[in-house]
């Protein structure tokens, strides 16, 4: 799971929950051209519930994203619609968007979605670790949040010892530091709080530590 190597210098790109909404990740990535990342990672849970997965699919594949599970990511792989009740209007929408998700994207797409990590471990220049996770080190299903304490953030950390845990789930973007590890939480590309905002975050690996920009543009 780790990845090594002189690339990671920086400024390194990480986005999560784009949910397939293709409008505002052409928007993060046209802002990445401007910065010229070095690279670009995704928190996962990146086709579900937005009108073009497969489109969304298709330009993380063309810019070289590394991409993490998310819970989506999972659930599309591996849930069988047929099973799956449907008892209200809301459900019975969603349900309906699920399947047109799945086929949408196609089998294919769907086993290389079960195939992706749950976590990456990036190692830098100077030694220093970075664990890219949808939701938390304890559980990629159970994400950080902006007011937890700091007792329940080294929880949801459990025995990682990585120096900066990159992570979604939440759709906050916000940073917080505990004894030993930085989270940085990016937010949400295609589902972000305020509507029409997509977040992400640049960070740049230095020999002080991570310097950390959370950004985010409108589209």
């Amino acid at each position: 799971m780790a990845t090594q190597g002189d690339a990671l210098r920086g400024p390194l790109a990480f986005l999560a929950d784009i949910h397939g909404n293709l409008k505002a990740l052409d928007a993060v990535l046209l802002a990445l051209d401007d910065v010229r990342a070095a690279g670009v990672f995704v928190c996962g849970d990146l086709l579900f519930e937005g009108d073009d997965p497969l489109g969304v699919w298709k330009r993380l594949q063309a810019v070289g994203a590394r991409c993490v599970r998310g819970t989506t990511d999972k659930a599309l792989a591996r849930l069988d619609p047929a099973k799956m009740p449907a008892r209200t209007e809301a459900e019975r929408a969603a349900l309906a968007r699920f399947v047109s998700t799945r086929e949408a994207v196609g089998e294919l797409i769907l086993a290389r979605l079960d195939k992706l990590p749950e976590a990456l471990k990036l190692t830098m220049p100077g030694g220093q670790e970075w664990l890219v996770v949808h939701g938390s080190p304890r559980d990629p299903d159970e994400f950080f949040t902006h007011d937890m304490g700091e007792e329940e953030i080294e929880d949801l950390l459990a025995d990682e010892t990585a120096d900066v845990v990159v992570c979604g789930g939440s759709h906050v973007s916000f940073v917080r530091k505990v004894p030993g590890t930085v989270v940085v939480s990016v937010g949400s590309v295609g589902a972000a709080p305020e509507g029409r905002v997509a977040h992400f975050a640049l960070i740049t690996p230095t020999p002080e530590g991570p310097h950390i920009e959370p950004r985010w543009v409108a589209y």
